[in-house]
């Protein structure tokens, strides 16, 4: 993309952290995990050198997406963390943190990290935002969409001159070829919705949460095949409960189809395990009278 350097920093497939660069200001979209923070911050360190880190952008609360902040602002604590009003109301709550620890402790055990210091308490945001509002990162203008679906807290963020769209997960997520995975934890509705206002956008390229910068054929296919993602699942998790398949069965079932290729890399089994099981309730609540 012309002008602009997206730069993946992650550490580990499953993280959620990209770099924003157009050689004045740096943003970084998503911080990902707590227990990969610090080697994040080292990794944006080898990108930008002496220059600071001007902005961290949070698309939702979710630990893999937001817990690594305060181990970047450690390194960058002049960075300015922005994230939706209802993000912000989230990260006050011990909680949220006590389940964010428990979340990001426990997949660190899986990655074979068993001890480091959890920051949660230190989580902040500098820049509440709301739908409609504006951050102006340097040269770089971004209008804030708010993208509830996935979360109430999800959002996006548009910068409208590079027609590139800093994605949310409500949109579904993406393995870069052939399959969308739907991600609606709150709402179908609300999920559809979204999506709606997102093709309305002028976009050549999306940011796409665990994956990365996507290229314009692989953003037209996104575009072009996102809603029928999420309301074909809908309808077949629909059908199947009419059938009286229980919820053990259709997970079997979207295990079968998902869990293969980018997805298996990025996705451990007992969170599609849990996720499939909420999509299941919401489908059950909102569309089975």
């Amino acid at each position: 993309m012309e002008g602009i350097r997206v730069t993946d920093v992650r550490i580990v497939k499953s993280d959620s952290s990209f770099l924003i660069d157009d050689g004045k200001t740096a943003v970084l979209f998503d911080s990902g995990f707590g227990f990969t923070g610090f080697r994040t911050a080292e990794k944006i360190k080898s990108v930008l050198g002496e220059r600071k880190l001007d902005y961290i952008f949070l698309s939702h609360s979710h630990y893999d997406h937001a817990l690594g902040s305060p181990y970047i602002l450690r390194y960058y604590p002049d960075a300015k963390v922005v994230a939706g009003e209802y993000a912000a109301e989230i990260f006050k709550r011990d909680g949220a943190k006590r389940l964010m620890k428990e979340l990001d402790s426990a997949f660190a055990r899986e990655c074979g990290v068993t001890d480091y210091e959890f920051l949660g308490d230190e989580l902040r945001v500098d820049i509440s935002v709301r739908d409609g509002d504006t951050i102006d990162a340097g040269d770089m203008k971004f209008e804030v969409l708010e993208l509830p679906g996935h979360t109430n807290c999800s959002i996006g963020f548009y910068l409208k001159e590079k027609k590139l769209l800093l994605s949310s997960e409500t949109l579904g997520v993406y393995d870069g070829k052939e399959l969308i995975l739907p991600a609606y934890l709150v709402s179908v509705e609300k999920t559809i919705s979204s999506i709606e206002r997102v093709l309305k956008l002028d976009i050549d390229y999306i940011l796409a949460p665990h994956f990365g910068i996507l290229s314009k054929e692989q953003t037209d296919f996104f575009l072009r095949n996102m809603k029928d993602a999420s309301l074909n699942t809908a309808e077949d998790i629909k059908q199947r409960l009419l059938h009286k398949e229980t919820p053990e069965e259709i997970f079997e079932v979207y295990k079968d189809k998902y869990w293969r290729g980018y997805f298996r890399e990025i996705y451990p089994v007992e969170a599609m395990k849990l996720n499939t099981s909420i999509m299941i309730k919401l489908v059950a609540s909102e569309l089975i009278k």
